[in-house]
């Protein structure tokens, strides 16, 4: 059993979820949701190989109100930004130099970046030592660099146990 459903919940929650997208228990899509519960955790099992478990659940819930809050606090900056002088947006690529020593919690990094409003994780480099991000507004590429890593880099060092070098 464990080999088809190697995460039960997840496949569960998958399930649930798409039912939940699709509005209807058409016996296609329920089909398609048993397929999708069956072969998206199979398949995602094979991403986590070599990353580590989850450590600190504390420090993965503050994570997790820490993004929500910047998400809400980024879309009335872009907003303000967009809907205010043009002419006042400095936007442009940043090199970030990533200390992480899990797959994981780079590709997660990566992903909090992204769904942050104004930032877009463009590239990660092969080593995942560097990540370039397009900030829609960066006059001081410096402070978001030091910014990312105060706010999410350093907590995802804690929940996933990643040693970090000193920067």
């Amino acid at each position: 059993m464990r080999r088809w459903l190697p995460h039960p919940l997840l496949s569960a929650l998958v399930f649930a979820f798409w039912l939940l997208l699709v509005e209807t228990l058409d016996p296609a899509q329920v089909v398609l949701a048993a397929l999708l519960a069956v072969g998206l955790p199979r398949a995602a099992s094979s991403l986590r190989a070599g990353s580590r478990p989850l450590r600190a659940p504390g420090a993965a819930l503050r994570l997790v109100a820490r993004v929500a809050c910047d998400v809400v606090t980024s879309n009335l900056q872009v907003a303000r930004l967009v809907l205010g002088s043009r002419r006042r947006i400095r936007s442009r690529f940043i090199e970030v130099p990533c200390r992480l020593d899990d797959p994981g919690a780079v590709a997660l990094l990566a992903g909090i970046i992204t769904l942050t409003p104004g930032t877009l994780t463009v590239d990660i480099s092969p080593d995942r030592r560097t990540l370039v991000i397009h900030c829609l507004h960066a006059p001081d590429p410096q402070a978001v660099i030091d910014s990312i890593r105060e706010r999410y880099e350093r907590p995802l060092a804690e929940i996933f146990s990643c040693s970090m070098p000193p920067s």
